[in-house]
């Protein structure tokens, strides 16, 4: 959970560099390498620092036996350290929730309709989890201190009990099993092709993902995006767009991914070459984008990005659209903006975007057309005349 909200802050931290112009490739790959390297090194010195201590001890205890006195008692002293242990794990804990909690709560109040339910998962999961958690390792590490070895009293070995025996085994499996069911029903709500009732169409965006980018195709005034198929992929038709489907002529393509308010959307996801995933926090989407094998995630946005900025305090925020697959050396690259603007504006700005079929496609469908260009563009013909 934490490290998730890690990713999401450090490439929000990647796209302002980008944007500022101030940072390169080599300067941020170095800076990775140097935090991992950091955090190596902490851990191999905390190793050596219990060896060290370890050793220590080990010595001090053949110091006493050769003098011929009482060693030291192992057995409290193992026990001590798990007590230790407890404390300080307790304590990362803590820290943890404090330090990085606060960056998962920024993500609270999800801006679509199905987050809400999402966020209600999440934080039941989280709380019984480690509500578990901290029971456990209590019991685990104080019994291992309040049960150490002591000459003085006779060990009491129970083997068998019915009763724990069920109690262990059906209330967890009864908790997992409402967990399961309550994430299938939303994973099933979340996923439905089927519009509500009443609600007005969705609106179909193509999201193509290949190393390093996302291309966003929309569909033109029919509402329909028209077929694609990957032998039609060219220098000038990247998506493999086949013009044959009349519903293509109209397709149009944009650099932003802007999206209406309280507008059901539907993205039709794929990828060209390895996995990437659809990834928007504030949205609570995430959906992954494979090659060969075309997925989608329906979702409604309810915030609109001028909303969020006031919301947040923050006159520059912007939603944002990143890759949740580590694809490649550019990776972090993989990020597109996002708006969310009222209906109006949406159509004010959908009436100004390219049209996909442009000038440079048209006059290769025309050569495709005499015959002159490879056969595998000559299969996409185009009645341009109409």
């Amino acid at each position: 959970m934490l490290a998730g909200t890690e990713l999401v802050m450090g490439q929000d931290a990647s796209a302002n560099t980008i944007a500022s112009g101030t940072g390169d490739n080599t300067a941020q790959h170095a800076g990775m390498w140097t935090s991992i390297a950091y955090y190596v090194l902490l851990f191999v010195l905390a190793a050596a620092a219990v060896a060290i201590v370890g050793k220590i001890l080990r010595v001090y205890d053949l110091t006493l036996s050769m003098q011929g006195k009482k060693g030291l008692n192992w057995n409290n002293i193992l026990a001590t350290s798990f007590l230790v242990f407890l404390i300080l794990g307790m304590a990362g804990v803590y820290y943890s929730f404090v330090e990085q909690g606060g960056r998962i709560l920024m993500l609270n109040g999800a801006a679509s309709k199905h987050g809400q339910a999402y966020d209600v998962m999440f934080w039941v999961t989280t709380v019984i989890t480690m509500i578990v958690f901290v029971i456990t390792q209590i019991l685990l590490f104080s019994f291992a201190f309040g049960y150490r070895f002591n000459s003085k009293r006779k060990g009491y070995y129970y083997p068998h009990n019915n009763t724990i025996e069920k109690a262990w085994t059906i209330v967890p499996a009864i908790v997992l099993t409402i967990l399961v069911v309550f994430g299938f029903f939303n994973w099933r709500s979340f996923t439905s092709t089927v519009d509500a009732k009443g609600e007005r169409a969705s609106l179909d965006v193509d999201l193509t993902g290949h190393q390093f980018a996302w291309e966003v195709r929309y569909p033109g005034k029919d509402g329909k995006l028209g077929l694609k198929n990957y032998r039609l992929i060219s220098g000038t038709n990247k998506l493999g767009i086949d013009f044959k489907d009349k519903n293509s002529l109209d397709d149009q393509q944009a650099d932003t991914l802007v999206l209406p308010v309280n507008r059901s959307v539907r993205l039709n996801i794929i990828a060209q070459d390895v996995i990437h995933s659809v990834y928007m926090p504030y949205f609570r989407v995430q959906m992954n984008a494979v090659p060969g094998l075309p997925t989608f995630f329906k979702f409604t946005p309810t915030i609109t990005t001028a909303q969020m900025r006031n919301k947040l305090n923050q006159a520059d925020f912007e939603y944002r659209l990143y890759c949740n697959k580590i694809c490649g050396g550019s990776h972090y690259n993989m990020q597109k903006i996002v708006r969310v603007v009222s209906e109006a504006e949406f159509q004010d700005w959908i009436a100004r975007q390219k049209p996909y079929l442009n000038d440079q496609l048209k006059k290769e469908l025309k050569m495709a057309d005499n015959n002159t260009q490879p056969k595998g563009v000559a299969q996409n013909r185009l009645a341009l005349n109409n």
